[in-house]
């Protein structure tokens, strides 16, 4: 029976980096505002060649090189993202081109902040299926492009960057660490609580983000614990067998909260939002990629985000 397993990561964030205080220059707010309603400290912002298919590229080659691999193994790339550079070509073509993986099926899927988690269901599900032997997936988002600067509850919260897995098919006896498995959920009424205010069917333009903070809140925190919740009962397993979770970067209260709910102490939660603000499909990947030395093998982790959509999913897997 075959598995996946997650052999490497890579990550990549714009050199440009953007303080609260630099906000505060261009917007009314400041950094104890900022910093005590998000726990975001600063965010990294692209300059214009860094598209998100070169951040995507950029984090890929960091994870091929440390995966053993060469770029004509990859026989498969998934782009999580909802900043494509354009309507196509695919994010993922253009990152094919870029690392030179000519072996490799290419494209991108689309749900917001829960994209990178849709996209390792989707990548788990094809290997244990055996079309495929390594995988390629990157979340990544110029969440920057969608930002309407004068709105200060929403350019506080966000930031650009890419983060990437590769994961291969192993056989299951051959070892303990892998994806256990996922769920990956959507509830399109609800939609409206978090969406951008464009689109190539209405008006020609991205637009900016519209968001409605307290519903999104009270939906994150239910959705992405609930889900966590029924993955541990799928698998016979409690609070107390997970070493980590790695929820998205949205805000620090909501991490905190479901520190909280899952019953497990603050520092077994990976928390990345300060450095990175919230960068969408890519901040799973970037939270892990940072934090990849914490991991020690056979550890349990939580992997949740919720999204725009609205969607939502976890992932539990053996590292």
């Amino acid at each position: 029976m075959l598995k996946s397993v997650i052999i490497s990561t890579g990550s990549y964030l714009p050199k440009k980096i953007v303080t609260n205080d630099d906000l505060s220059k261009i917007v009314e707010t400041s950094d104890e505002w900022i910093s005590s309603r998000t726990g975001i400290k600063q965010r990294h912002i692209s300059e214009e060649k860094e598209t998100t298919s070169y951040m995507a590229a950029e984090a890929a080659k960091k994870a091929i090189s440390k995966s053993g691999l060469t770029s004509r193994d990859i026989d498969l790339i998934i782009v999580a993202t909802t900043t494509p550079d354009s309507t196509f070509p695919a994010t993922a073509c253009k990152v094919q081109d870029a690392i030179g993986a000519k072996n490799a099926a290419a494209f991108d899927l689309q749900a917001v902040c829960s994209g990178f988690l849709y996209g390792l269901s989707v990548a788990d599900s094809m290997i244990k299926g055996g079309s495929f032997k390594n995988i390629l997936i990157i979340g990544a988002d110029k969440m920057s492009s969608v930002i309407d600067w004068k709105d200060r509850s929403t350019c506080v919260l966000f930031g650009d960057g890419a983060g990437a897995f590769i994961i291969s098919s192993t056989d299951k006896d051959s070892s303990e660490s892998g994806i256990i498995s996922s769920r990956i959920q959507a509830d399109g009424s609800l939609g409206k609580i978090l969406c951008t205010s464009g689109g190539t069917g209405t008006t020609q333009t991205a637009g900016h983000i519209q968001m409605e903070g307290r519903e999104v809140f009270k939906h994150a925190v239910q959705k992405m614990t609930s889900s966590m919740e029924d993955l541990l009962k799928t698998h016979n397993l409690t609070h107390a067998d997970i070493d980590w979770i790695v929820p998205h970067q949205a805000n620090i209260r909501i991490i905190e909260l479901i520190a909280k709910k899952m019953n497990l102490p603050q520092d077994k939660i990976i928390a990345a939002i300060d450095k990175h603000a919230n960068t969408s499909a890519a901040s799973i990947p970037l939270a892990i990629d940072t934090a990849e030395a914490k991991f020690k093998k056979g550890d349990k982790i939580l992997l949740t985000a919720a999204g725009g959509g609205f969607t939502w999913g976890s992932v539990l897997l053996v590292w």
